[in-house]
């Protein structure tokens, strides 16, 4: 090979090595292209993404503000739930939510201080009842009150004082700490407060099915009518929904509605008329979404306004329907199991 061959290979080998090993990063750069676009379009477009949300419920009102877990919310709703089946005030919702707060957190703890259980701690060698009753919140919720009522005056004594009457426990001014947000709670649990509390799922599963019962019910929506019954006694009358109820519940959706009534998963709540009744609607209502996980509920339509699993975290928006009292409408999950779908 001449001398000035051999330059000009040694000119062009390099040149042609770099084309190639750019040629070879090219696939690398599209995708990494391709990756940075698409963050940048679903930046624009969240709404796309189905980001999990932080569960859990707030009471946000005009008495303040006030998280708990679905858990605790639960609770809470079924010790005013109980108070309201005794068609009590509200001062005594407040006291019994301000001593389970201070008790057990409003959780139904399985072991305390010594053989203290349940939602008030209450010990089955002090008299309260039997491991298993006293496990049952709406149980301990009735032992509770029974003794609060049987204290003269107690709506006008100070909630520290009615409580340490009740509870007897060594630190009778730590119920007085948890006051304000046991008077939060009890402005939405009681109906008080319209439209204030507000749970956040990213799911709430799916309903046991099976055949529509006597009732016109099948197995979820028995459940929910069942625990309301627990709860609330008969205060409430609940009974499978028509479709028209189904479709308000469903957000005003022919479709749906008729696929939930078809299905034996939608339920009205008859809770009465005037100003009781639309409180106790405002109450059964809210008691709906604080168990919408436990119970699978996905929509929950009062007063005008609608809650819905799929848009949790809007919380109550309007329903387009009048704001007349009418039945409390609740719709249970049958298929879909994720909250966050939009059929659901």
């Amino acid at each position: 090979m001449s001398l000035k061959s051999m330059m000009d290979s040694a000119e062009t080998a390099p040149t042609g090595r770099r084309r190639r090993r750019w040629l070879g990063c090219l696939p690398f750069v599209l995708v990494l292209a391709i990756v940075v676009a698409a963050g940048l379009y679903l930046n624009r477009h969240r709404d796309l993404l189905p980001i999990p949300v932080a569960e859990g419920c707030e009471v946000d009102s005009v008495d303040g503000v006030v998280d708990l877990s679905l858990d605790q919310m639960s609770n809470a709703g079924t010790i005013a739930a109980v108070a309201i089946s005794r068609r009590l005030p509200e001062r005594a919702v407040t006291i019994s939510l301000a001593t389970a707060m201070q008790e057990s957190k409003l959780q139904n703890l399985t072991a305390g201080d010594r053989d203290s259980i349940g939602l008030f701690q209450q010990r089955p060698s002090q008299g309260w009842g039997t491991p298993a009753q006293i496990g049952d919140p709406v149980y301990a919720t009735n032992k509770f009150l029974d003794k609060l009522v049987q204290i003269q005056g107690y709506a006008q004594l100070p909630l520290t004082v009615a409580a340490q009457d009740v509870q007897h426990s060594g630190y009778p001014d730590a119920y007085a700490t948890h006051e304000t947000d046991a008077k939060t709670l009890s402005g939405a649990l009681t109906g008080r407060v319209p439209a204030s509390l507000n749970c956040t799922v990213n799911s709430v599963g799916a309903a046991v099915t099976g055949p529509i019962g006597a009732d016109g019910l099948q197995q979820g929506g028995r459940a929910v009518s069942a625990k309301l019954k627990d709860d609330f006694g008969a205060t409430v009358t609940p009974k499978a929904a028509t479709a028209a109820g189904s479709a308000d519940a469903a957000g005003g959706s022919p479709s749906a509605s008729a696929s939930a009534d078809s299905q034996g998963l939608g339920l009205t709540v008859g809770t009465g008329s005037g100003t009781t009744g639309t409180a106790r609607g405002w109450a059964v209502a809210q008691w709906a979404v604080a168990n919408c996980q436990d119970l699978h509920i996905t929509s929950v339509s009062y007063g005008g306004k609608v809650w819905r699993s799929s848009d949790s975290t809007k919380g109550w928006q309007a329903s387009g329907t009048a704001a007349g009292s009418g039945p409390v409408r609740i719709s249970v999950a049958a298929k879909d199991a994720a909250s966050s779908s939009p059929s659901s």
